[in-house]
């Protein structure tokens, strides 16, 4: 090989290395493209842009404008004066104003108005207790005749339950004629009483008298109107002294018992009052008022229990049925913002500010009260302060990616 021949192959042989370096150099920047980005760009604004990124995937950075690879939405630019620290924290979060409309961003202004403090339970239809008659015997005897009826029953004051014999009776009757022969008052008076103690009526006595024979037979009636819960009067049966015959429970008035959660018992008590609906009889509401909150928690469901006393027209409300109750109370002025503004984090509770000019910040708030779609702020939050009521999440998600400090409870009075 002459040595124009050699030099040739030299120069091609250094050539190919050269462009193998090259196109190793080149292959290595393309792979670390994604972490360092190009040079930064400026928006239309004028403001330097860092890199552009997707709302619902902050983590991943892009070097130019363009829709994201992830959602149907148009990148967003990070600027170069939102950076953290010291500078982001009270600069807050900065959207580009034409992205707000992609990401939903809807700003509302806190308020003072009226909350009512209501909120929604469910209970069940139950008898009233406080509304029961025992039917007893009030001699020893046995019954001689059971009407016909039935625990279950429904009945009406005065309906006869059964027909008693009371041999004491007889005897009573026959020592209180013979005392009336003597024709002295005073002793027929007494004797008389010891007729009506022994559970005899004026007008059994008064037949008595005017007869002059004895009648041990007494009928027992249902002294109130309701539901026979027990009936131990049968035909044949010997009875004590004061031995129970049956036990009527009225349904003139029912209780609702309702569940309420422990975190809501200070929002109940006794005299409040209370809205039930039935799936048994649509589109009618029976109203009512809580005359009891039972001492005693459920440990299984933590729930207390508010008894809600319900007038029975027609007795058509019957216990076991189901209800929904609505427990109200005196609408009081308190700071409002939309339900959805608030972002409960688990450890505390926040909403984005809207400061302006685009820019967010978040702020812890204490909430209260909750209803129609509205939440009571008892601190962390001003009137007239404006905070996002849907994106929120958003924006919440770019702050805590940003390290953006969350202004505390103290900020606002």
């Amino acid at each position: 090989m002459t040595d124009a021949t050699q030099s040739a192959a030299r120069w091609r042989a250094g050539m190919l290395a050269a462009t193998l370096i090259a196109g190793g150099g080149g292959y290595y920047l393309g792979q670390r493209g994604g972490d360092t980005l190009p040079a930064t760009t400026t928006s239309a604004d004028g403001r330097e842009v860092l890199y552009y990124y997707d709302p619902m995937f902050p983590q991943q950075k892009f070097d130019k404008p363009g829709k994201s690879p992830f959602m149907d939405m148009q990148l967003v630019p990070k600027h170069a004066d939102e950076g953290a620290g010291a500078s982001g924290a009270s600069a807050g979060v900065s959207i580009d104003p034409s992205a707000m409309q992609n990401l939903g961003i809807r700003i509302v202004a806190a308020k003072v108005g009226s909350l009512a403090a209501t909120f929604n339970v469910a209970g069940n239809i139950d008898f009233n207790e406080r509304d029961v008659a025992i039917i007893q015997a009030r001699s020893g005897g046995f019954v001689t005749r059971v009407y016909a009826r039935a625990p279950g029953d429904v009945v009406r004051a005065g309906a006869p339950i059964a027909d008693l014999q009371l041999p004491e009776w007889g005897g009573a009757q026959t020592e209180f004629l013979s005392v009336k022969q003597l024709g002295l008052s005073d002793l027929t008076a007494a004797a008389r009483q010891r007729l009506r103690l022994m559970g005899m009526s004026d007008g059994l006595i008064a037949s008595v008298e005017r007869t002059g024979r004895t009648n041990g037979t007494m009928t027992i009636t249902s002294p109130i109107s309701g539901v026979i819960q027990t009936l131990e009067a049968r035909v044949g049966v010997t009875l004590a002294q004061g031995q129970t015959l049956a036990q009527v429970t009225g349904i003139g008035t029912v209780w609702l018992n309702a569940a309420v959660p422990e975190a809501q018992a200070g929002a109940v008590r006794v005299g409040q009052s209370a809205t039930a609906t039935l799936t048994a009889f649509p589109g009618e509401t029976f109203g009512g008022r809580i005359i009891a909150i039972l001492p005693t928690t459920q440990a299984d469901s933590r729930t207390l229990t508010v008894r809600i006393e319900l007038t029975n027209r027609g007795g058509r409300l019957r216990p076991g049925m189901f209800a929904n109750v609505e427990l109200g109370g005196d609408e009081k002025p308190a700071l409002l913002v939309p339900s959805e503004a608030v972002i409960r984090t688990g450890t505390r509770t926040i909403v984005m500010l809207a400061m302006g000019d685009g820019r967010y910040h978040p702020a812890e708030v204490r909430t209260g009260r909750e209803g129609g779609g509205q939440t009571e702020i008892l601190g962390g939050l001003a009137v007239g302060e404006k905070v996002v009521a849907s994106g929120q999440f958003l924006i919440d998600s770019e702050a805590s990616l940003t390290g953006i400090e969350v202004r505390a409870l103290g900020g606002v009075k």
